[in-house]
């Protein structure tokens, strides 16, 4: 980035009983290419998460309580002073590239907000997971269905090369995700940069959403690369906690009340409502603790009703439409390659 001038840059990490992965995580951290400042928020974790954090020269805050993803990231970022915020989860490890990379994508491609780069699965000893001599792909960007799935693109893919150029994507996982700060006060509501009546789960899918009925692109650049270790999959459902499971199906409903518009409603007839039978039935034969859900959202649609009204207000008309990206297959669109050069 020598013919850049340097962007001030911060990294945001939230801990919450982050022991195993912290300490790998603010090294690739500190070995990245441009300055940066980190503020970790630290969730009420009962283990050394804090302990090794305290070890580098970061800001930390700690909360008595579990606040959740969304919250903590927002007392992360809002009134800091920065260009660009990288949102990383502390089992993720940066190549020392790796924000530089996406800085030139959020300062070269028109209309850009967001960015990120090409993650690899890593297992629990920190290696890069192969199969058939191959890394294992985590994800290459967001996508959504038809039927109100959002889903990492290529997760669980051999990483063969077929993701290997530079698009505009749906949008970014918050695993490692590079914002413009422009993007965040353009979407921002109130005091939340990421909607906190998200707890868990959904939260950064929902901010790619508004962010393109915003008009912001997302774009993916494969050479910008990381390792993620992700331990919360759709397979896995049932080993993960009741409350959890519960947050992501009232957060389903509430990304909905906030974001969808009529054309993406009728792009998604009928599978969302065929999901939306299934889910119901699964939760009443096999999961009776996310029953709650239901009750949570509509309790919260008169505030979601003020959120959407905000976001109204402030929408840009979108060409293409914005339907076209709800899709059984992943959508993406090339980058132009007099925007982005590798070195």
């Amino acid at each position: 980035m020598a013919n850049l001038i340097q962007p001030t840059v911060l990294v945001s990490i939230v801990t919450y009983n982050s022991q195993h992965w912290i300490g790998g995580c603010l090294e690739a951290v500190h070995r990245q290419s441009v300055p940066l400042r980190v503020k970790l928020f630290d969730n009420a974790s009962q283990d050394r998460s804090l302990h090794i954090a305290s070890r580098f020269p970061i800001r930390i805050q700690r909360s008595d309580i579990n606040l959740g993803f969304s919250v903590a990231h927002n007392r992360n970022l809002i009134g800091e002073d920065f260009e660009y915020a990288l949102v990383l989860n502390p089992d993720c490890f940066l190549k020392p590239d790796y924000i530089e990379r996406l800085v030139e994508v959020l300062v070269k491609v028109p209309g850009s907000g967001m960015a990120g780069g090409k993650l690899w699965r890593m297992d629990r000893d920190g290696n890069r997971l192969e199969r058939d001599g191959h890394p294992v792909l985590d994800s290459t960007g967001i996508y959504f269905t038809p039927a109100q799935q959002h889903l990492d693109r290529g997760s669980d893919q051999l990483d063969q090369g077929q993701f290997d150029s530079p698009q505009r994507v749906f949008g970014i996982t918050a695993a490692a995700a590079l914002y413009s700060r422009d993007m965040l006060e353009d979407i921002r509501f109130e005091d939340e940069y990421f909607d906190e009546d998200f707890f868990a789960y959904r939260e950064d899918a929902e901010l790619c959403w508004r962010a393109r009925r915003m008009g912001w692109e997302a774009v993916y650049q494969p050479a910008a690369c990381a390792l993620h270790h992700r331990s919360v999959l759709p397979r896995l459902r049932r080993q993960v906690p009741h409350e959890l499971n519960r947050h992501s199906l009232k957060n389903r409903y509430l990304m909905r009340m906030k974001n969808m518009d009529g054309a993406v409603r009728r792009r998604c007839f009928p599978h969302m409502w065929l999901r939306d039978a299934g889910i119901l039935a699964y939760v009443l034969l096999r999961e009776r603790t996310s029953l709650g859900a239901y009750r949570d959202a509509w309790r919260l649609r008169q505030r979601f009703r003020l959120k959407r009204q905000s976001l109204l207000r402030r929408c840009r008309s979108i060409d293409p439409p914005l339907a076209r990206w709800f899709c059984f297959r992943p959508q993406a669109f090339p980058i132009p390659c007099e925007f982005l050069t590798d070195k």
